[in-house]
């Protein structure tokens, strides 16, 4: 037994199934404890005590089966890592074909269920009875089906060559009759096997794969690289082709230039290396713009090239809306926390929309820590030959996020690698105001000066209304004529989920005004949307959004409620971390002076830097309230002047 180890972790071992099925049969079933030593030195942490279950009797079940099928020399690839994405299959099988002797290779997932039921209504989704609390779980077919569409579609050994892969799922517990409705089930497709139908699970293996004496095969998957293949390339140009409705402007074409000059250059054979395009700006400047285009324009001439964002919502807005479908062309929309195995330059573009909210490294370990693995920043500028950072640094929000400009080129010149510089900052787009953002940054204190009376623009309306009551009313009429619009606030009360009946619970009180946040629920309830999908879908409205489903979108009207975390007192902000309820604000808010790995954040600046977010998510009005008097008397002056509240700068 080895470590599949090629500079990056890609499977925790490597070995035959004769060989693990011998280990299993061994008095200390050695195979398992190295797992644990692998795993560990894989992500700095130990596994769960039900993955090293699975390791112990699900493992030993295939092995066998295996070997009892005179496929002992098979090699199996264990806890294999998904291109751009976290998961892991459970087993990739390495061999050749029998019939062709080509390189073949089987995923399998393999489950300890003894029963399971397919939910109602739905074709893909099941559950183990029994199990307290109820859980929706992926069938696994389609989860396995999932698999194997990532490694062929982003990994180049399958460039072409799909049907070097198969999928099948292994429920080694369950017999026929516990699973029946699974088996019935449209994505079951004949590749799920009990242990009622071992035989024919051996007959599915047997026409697909035989050993490799030489172990190519998994030599050969190891080695390859992660990239999008042509054919997925294909799908995703087209679709983004057909929603191409952006006019690159000024400095937004500079950008879009620069990172194919850059990219022709690396290419070129008096150049080499690698280079960093970083692309700042504020609010409606046009950085998702240039991604995008980026992407598609890359993507028609088959450059390989991925869209990572820190954002879950942001990101499954792009998958969902950018992409027709998302389970296939919306991978290539993904993570930052996705490329910490990534091979160097696998990729030749890595677009990193929102870089103001990397981390410091991607499993979430303190700086300095014995947990902590590679600063995500590098891994990040390591992963393509021209990564491009497209960042805000005034939207860095939560402890922890390190996307700023400084820290990008330091990551580069700590490799020798050149960084050009596009500021957006000249130019907005969609009736966006650059004399409104100056406003707020001078008002929240991040840029000098302090607050100053609002003077109004013909590109901008701004008002600070006089009740929550009359926030919405205001957005409400403003819907009614057509436009989007969407309430946020600070993350100043509690978060529920949705009641038994799938009712929201109204956490957001003030007075006698009350709504739910959005949606906590991984696919709404009521007619709700998701909280991934509240800033998109016009169910939104009626639920307030938060930093972390309104940070990268922008409305037509915003409405912004400043909560007690942030007053105004004695001509300056006071801010308190203890009125909070974002856990992350909280934790650190509460921890008492003493030694650490790396100095306190400056709450006070990321409460700040959070409601400039919700103030600039409007493109053609904000309406503003605060829950504090003295704070909404503050803001009432400079924008109204002292005359009372309404609409200004119409």
């Amino acid at each position: 037994m080895h470590r599949a180890y090629w500079g990056i972790v890609l499977a925790l071992s490597r070995m035959s199934a004769r060989s693990l099925a011998e280990e299993a049969d061994s008095p200390h079933c050695s195979y398992v404890n190295q797992l644990k030593n692998e795993y560990f030195f894989a992500y700095r942490q130990n596994p769960h005590e039900a993955e090293v279950r699975s390791w112990h009797n699900s493992l030993q079940a295939l092995a066998q089966l295996l070997v009892s099928a005179q496929l002992g020399d098979v090699e199996m690839l264990i806890e294999h890592q998904m291109p751009m994405c976290s998961l892991r299959a459970d087993v990739v099988l390495a061999g050749r074909h029998p019939a062709t002797g080509e390189p073949a290779y089987v995923v399998v997932e393999l489950k300890q269920w003894s029963a399971a039921h397919m939910i109602s209504g739905s074709e893909d989704l099941c559950e183990i009875p029994g199990r307290r609390p109820r859980r929706a779980l992926l069938h696994p077919v389609s989860q396995v089906s999932r698999y194997g569409e990532y490694l062929t579609d982003l990994v180049q050994i399958f460039d072409g060559c799909p049907e070097r892969l198969s999928t099948a799922a292994f429920l080694h517990n369950a017999t026929t009759s516990s699973v029946s409705a699974l088996l019935a089930a449209p994505v079951a497709d004949g590749r799920l096997f009990t242990d009622s139908t071992k035989e024919q699970f051996a007959d599915f293996l047997r026409e697909r794969i035989q050993g490799d004496p030489e172990n190519g095969a998994g030599d050969s998957l190891l080695r390859s690289r992660s990239a999008p293949t042509r054919k997925l390339m294909d799908v995703a140009a087209t679709q983004l082709a057909e929603r191409e409705i952006f006019k690159l402007l000024g400095a937004q074409q500079k950008a879009f230039s620069l990172v194919l000059r850059t990219l022709e250059n690396i290419r070129s054979a008096s150049f080499g290396g690698k280079e960093v395009v970083l692309v700042t700006g504020g609010p409606g400047s046009g950085k998702s713009v240039v991604a995008l285009s980026l992407m598609g324009h890359l993507l028609r001439e088959r450059r390989s090239v991925a869209h990572a964002t820190g954002s879950k919502s942001f990101t499954t807005t792009l998958q969902k809306r950018v992409t027709a479908s998302p389970q296939r062309v919306g991978k290539l929309f993904s993570y930052f926390n996705a490329f910490g195995k990534a091979r160097p330059n696998d990729l030749e573009v890595l677009i990193l929309d929102e870089a103001h909210r990397m981390r410091e490294n991607s499993n979430g370990a303190p700086a300095g820590s014995k947990w902590a693995v590679r600063r995500q920043i590098e891994e990040l500028m390591d992963a393509a030959q021209v990564p491009v950072f497209l960042l805000d640094e005034h939207q860095v929000v939560r402890p922890g996020e390190t996307g700023t400009v400084e820290a990008i080129e330091k990551a580069a010149a700590d490799r020798g690698v050149t960084v050009r510089h596009v500021n957006l900052d000249g130019q907005f787009r969609c009736g966006g105001s650059r004399a409104y953002e100056t406003w707020v940054l001078r008002l929240l204190g991040l840029s000098p000066g302090g607050p100053q009376r609002w003077a109004g623009t013909d590109r901008f309306s701004l008002s600070v209304a006089g009740s929550p009551e009359e926030l919405e009313e205001i957005l409400r009429t403003k819907r009614a004529e057509g436009m989007t619009a969407r309430i946020t606030a600070g993350f100043c009360w509690p978060w529920s989920r949705p009641r038994k009946d799938g009712t929201l619970v109204d956490d957001v009180r003030i007075g006698a005004w009350q709504r739910p946040w959005n949606v906590d629920h991984p696919t709404g309830v009521g007619g709700c949307p998701p909280s991934d999908l509240w800033a998109t879908d016009p169910a939104g409205f009626g639920q307030v959004g938060c930093i972390y489903t309104a940070q990268g979108f922008e409305f037509d009207w915003a409405g912004v409620i400043l909560g007690p975390d942030l007053t105004w007192r004695g001509g300056g902000w006071h801010v308190d971390p203890a009125a909070s309820e974002d856990k992350m604000i909280k934790d650190w808010g509460g921890r008492t002076a003493g030694p650490s790995a790396s100095p306190p954040p400056d709450l006070g600046r990321l409460i700040r830097n959070t409601y400039k977010v919700l103030l600039t998510r409007g493109m053609v009005g904000s309406v503003l309230y605060s829950t504090d008097e003295e704070t909404r008397a503050m803001l009432t002056e400079i924008v109204h002047g002292g005359g009372g509240q309404g609409s200004s700068g119409h």
